[in-house]
C-alpha cells in the first residue's frame, strides 16, 4: 500500500513578516500532514504544494526586499498555480497599487491599498477611532469558502494595521469587517486566498484557517 503524498507548505521568507509565529502556528495545524518551510529561496518556493506570503512592515519596504530577494517571480508564480495565502502585508501586495508609498504592487486581484481616513474615524457615540487599527475585531460572512470552514459568523480576529485593501470586485471579498465602516478583510479567487489580519494571532478561529489552509485542495 503506498503513503499518501505529505504536502510541503513553503513560508516565502523575503525579509518582511512575522516568520516566527506564523511558521510555528503552522507547524503546530499541520503536524504530521504536511511539511512546513521557511525559505527564502525561489526554487524551494516553485517546488512546494502550497505556499504562504506573510508580511509585516511598511509597504515600499516589502516590495523592495521582495525585488532585491529575487522571489518576486516565485510568488507570482505559485499565486497562478497552487494553493496560496496571503497574511496582512503579503495579502496587500497581491493588489495593483497602494496609497503607502504610492507604488504599484503585483496586481494579482484589481484593486487598490488605501488608508483609514481620519475623517470617518469616529464610533457610534461620536469618539475617535485611532490609527493603526489595532485589536480584535468581528468577522463577517460574504459568501462561503473552504478556508473558513469550521468558524462562526462574527468570530474575532486580531488586526494591526493603517491601510486596508479595496478590490475592485465585490465577488472577490469573502469577509468583511468594519472600523467603524465596512471593508474587505478577506478575498478569494481560485486558488488563491488574501487576509489583511494574523490568524496565526488569532487563537482558535485563526488556527482553523491555518489547518483548513493545510488541507485544502484547489
Amino acid at each position: 500500500m503506498t503513503q499518501a503524498h505529505k504536502p510541503t507548505i513553503a513560508i516565502v521568507d523575503y525579509g518582511m513578516g512575522n516568520l516566527h509565529s506564523v511558521t510555528k502556528a503552522f507547524e503546530l495545524v499541520a503536524g504530521d500532514d504536511a511539511t512546513i518551510i521557511l525559505t527564502a529561496d525561489p526554487a524551494v518556493v516553485a517546488s512546494a504544494d502550497k505556499v504562504v506570503f506573510p508580511g509585516q512592515g511598511a509597504m515600499p519596504d516589502c516590495m523592495r526586499e521582495l525585488n532585491e530577494s529575487g522571489l518576486k517571480q516565485a510568488v507570482l508564480d505559485a499565486a497562478a498555480s497552487k494553493p496560496f495565502l496571503g497574511i496582512c502585508v503579503g495579502a496587500q501586495l497581491l493588489f495593483e497599487h497602494s496609497e503607502e508609498g504610492d507604488m504599484d504592487c503585483l496586481g494579482v486581484f484589481k484593486g487598490k491599498v488605501v488608508k483609514f481616513k481620519p475623517e470617518n474615524m469616529r464610533d457610534t457615540e461620536g469618539l475617535k477611532l485611532k490609527v493603526p487599527h489595532m485589536g480584535w475585531n468581528e468577522m463577517f460572512i460574504q459568501r462561503e469558502h473552504p478556508l473558513w470552514a469550521g468558524i462562526n459568523e462574527a468570530e474575532r480576529f486580531y488586526f494591526v494595521h493603517s491601510y486596508h485593501f479595496a478590490p475592485e470586485s465585490d465577488a472577490d471579498t469573502i469577509i468583511e469587517s468594519a472600523y467603524p465602516n465596512r471593508f474587505a478583510v478577506a478575498v478569494a479567487r481560485d486558488n488563491i486566498f488574501a487576509i489583511q489580519c494574523h490568524p496565526e494571532k488569532s487563537d482558535k478561529a485563526g488556527l482553523q484557517l491555518l489547518k483548513n489552509f493545510v488541507h485544502w485542495n484547489v
